[in-house]
């Protein structure tokens, strides 16, 4: 390991032993650790399976933590004080030091081999106990770093054999996530690495800088003042952001720590386009941006208000309005516009910024900042620069979230969920034609829970997967009533989330289910939205399987977002389905009209049937058809209702046809 200077004999061996020292004591506290977390890792393994593998590496990493607790207890030569020893005497106790370190690495490096066998337990990383053993993973090396400050090649040894494994696994198995990941693991390997180099030799200048100060009582005071100064830029290097300045998160907590007692207020701003200049200019222009924009945030803000960058291109103030006799709302707006004025090189508008604000009672910064992000969240859904105060609606809405992710997991469990039933009426809403199935939830305290903060709260709580098996369970029984009732050519409809289309294996769910129980596939419609289309790369190749396959396939929401023929192509789209945004009140409205009729034209062009939703009145049913739609759908043809209650419905339409 590289040395700070060349220091005497005498005196090196004086910094070996404090690393020696060191290295005993760190490693007596890191045992435990380690041990613990093998322990659990046993246990996880023994819960997927995997109990006899489970086992054997967990007395091999035992066997080699007791081999590592039995070299740090052992006594050493060097480590007795002797203060005048003999030199050679001396030369031994050196000698002895150098062969203690070296076996300590040693036995690092047996027990990061054994913590390299990890994968073993989780079939290299594949299987559903990955994100356990990852994070196990990084936790251990983290923490090896963390302790092993005073010897680097004791951790390197350590996290290397765990961290390489880890990265080949991934590597191994294949896909752009896995191997953007396996990459990441190797640079958090190279930077772990070089923090260990930079911790022992700041360990070693420290020790030097002790036994300088013993040997000569005139060089004291001057070792005192570099020890506290060292001290100091280490502080400010902890609470600090090395590139703009302000405080950095851990800092950012100290200091709120006694602002919390008054009327404080939090705001979190989030810069606009950032990403944009990063991709386009490179991270050395976004960092000058940044560093800008965190002097012209200083500047703007008043007296006592404590800034910090949290991360990325997101910052946060803390303070207390009333003091500073500034409205958090002023000074959102002031700060919007300082971000907006132009940088150096950029277009005028380029950069912006978003703020969330929080000002209501919080027992604590956690609270603080989960409050101010969602008012920044709803602050960007709005548009660029905008700012919004977290108040009692977010309030309910960041607790409804909490909840239903809370309780989603019972509620498909004790079946509280129910899927509703709409029909979509043909022959310009005359006959039933089709159903499309719609989730819903009555939440105990929240009464009826949105679709899309349900999808939301499905996707938050790992869920998406079970509330779609659970909606497709529900639309096959339906399925398998109309058949059993004669009423096999009525389709069903199912939506499918752009989350859900990405995240799991639609197809194989669907086609899977649909072939065990013997159902046509042409009898479901899956329905996804322009959204779905944005992202197709990662969705085209489960849909080409649904088409293929013979499901039909519909695209909701038609003519209000990205609608192009292009993504109809994409798609594979057998039907369109106009918006109930473009239908409702079409009557009255020449532009909807406009609108729709070019849909209704697109849709016989291509050959694709055209469902108008949200047809609410008898005037805009007659308009409908009086431009030749022929399926339609809304309140005033037919309400979403029970599975039993739309059988019903369907059997007196039947009977009054007859």
């Amino acid at each position: 390991m590289r040395v700070l200077g060349r220091v005497e004999p005498q005196r090196d061996w004086l910094i070996r032993r404090d690393q020696l020292d060191a290295v005993r004591r760190s490693v007596l506290r890191a045992i435990p650790v380690n041990a613990l977390l093998g322990l659990a890792g046993a246990l996880v393994a023994a819960h997927a399976g995997e109990a006899l593998a489970g086992l054997i590496w967990f007395a091999a990493s035992t066997a080699a933590n007791l081999l590592r607790v039995g070299l740090c207890r052992a006594p050493c030569l060097g480590l007795v004080p002797t203060p005048a020893m003999p030199p050679e005497r001396a030369a031994a106790a050196a000698r002895s030091i150098d062969r203690r370190l070296r076996l300590c690495w040693l036995a690092a490096l047996l027990s990061g081999t054994v913590w390299a066998f990890l994968p073993l337990l989780c079939a290299g990383y594949t299987s559903d106990q990955t994100l356990f053993y990852l994070t196990v993973t990084c936790g251990i090396t983290a923490g090896a770093v963390t302790h092993g400050t005073a010897f680097a090649r004791i951790p390197v040894c350590f996290i290397t054999p765990p961290l390489l494994s880890a990265a080949g696994c991934l590597a191994y198995a294949g896909g752009f996530d896995r191997t953007c990941l396996a990459a990441t693991v190797v640079l958090y390997l190279l930077a772990l690495a070089r923090s260990c180099a930079a911790s022992e030799a700041g360990f070693r200048d420290t020790s030097r800088l002790k036994h300088e100060a013993t040997a000569l009582a005139a060089a004291h005071e001057a070792a005192h003042a570099s020890a506290r100064a060292l001290a100091e830029e280490m502080r400010l290097r902890a609470t600090h952001d090395a590139l703009t300045g302000l405080l950095n998160r851990a800092g950012f907590a100290q200091a709120a720590h006694g602002l919390l007692a008054g009327q404080t207020c939090l705001m979190l701003l989030d810069l606009d386009g950032f990403k944009s200049v990063n991709d386009i200019y490179g991270h050395t222009v976004g960092d000058r941006l940044l560093t800008e924009v965190a002097r012209r945030l200083a500047e703007s803000i008043p007296p006592g208000c404590r800034a910090a960058r949290l991360g990325g291109d997101e910052f946060a103030l803390l303070y207390d309005p009333a003091a500073a006799d500034c409205p958090p709302e002023r000074l959102a707006e002031r700060l919007i516009g300082r971000v907006a004025e132009p940088f150096d090189g950029f277009d005028a508008g380029r950069l912006g910024m978003s703020v969330g604000i929080c000002r209501l009672p919080a027992d604590s910064l956690t609270d603080l900042l989960t409050r101010a992000d969602q008012a920044l969240y709803a602050a960007k859904a709005v548009g660029r620069n905008r700012f919004r105060v977290f108040d009692e609606g977010l309030l309910r809405s960041l607790e409804m979230r909490r909840d239903c992710e809370r309780d989603l997991s019972r509620a498909l469990a004790e079946g509280t969920l129910a899927v509703w039933f709409q029909p979509i009426f043909g022959q310009a809403g005359r006959e039933v034609a089709g159903l499309e199935a719609l989730v819903r939830w009555h939440h105990p305290v929240h009464g009826w829970i949105p679709p899309g903060d349900l999808i939301a709260a499905a996707s938050a709580a790992g869920l998406t997967e079970s509330l779609l098996r659970f909606i497709l369970e529900q639309v096959c029984t339906m399925m398998l009533t109309l058949r059993a009732r004669g009423l096999g050519d009525v389709r069903v409809a199912m939506n499918v989330s752009p989350r859900e289309m990405a995240q799991i294996a639609v197809d194989e769910i669907v086609l899977g289910r649909l072939r065990a129980l013997g159902l046509p596939l042409p009898m479901l419609e899956i329905e996804i939205t322009e959204e779905t289309a944005l992202d197709i790369e990662a969705t085209q190749g489960k849909i080409a399987a649904l088409s293929q396959a013979g499901i039909r396939l519909a695209l909701d929401d038609f003519g209000v977002g990205y609608s192009a023929l292009a993504s109809l192509r994409a798609l594979r789209a057998d039907r369109i389905k106009i918006d109930r945004s473009l239908v409702t009140g079409l009557t009255a409205v020449d532009d909807k009209r406009g609108l729709v009729q070019a849909v209704l034209g697109l849709g016989r062009a291509l050959g694709l049937d055209v469902v108008a939703e949200g047809v609410e009145t008898a005037e805009d049913r007659a308009t409908l058809e009086a431009m030749g739609c022929r399926f339609m759908q809304g309140y005033h043809l037919g309400r979403p209702a029970p599975a039993e209650a739309t059988l019903r419905m369907m059997a007196d339409l039947q009977a009054s046809a007859a």
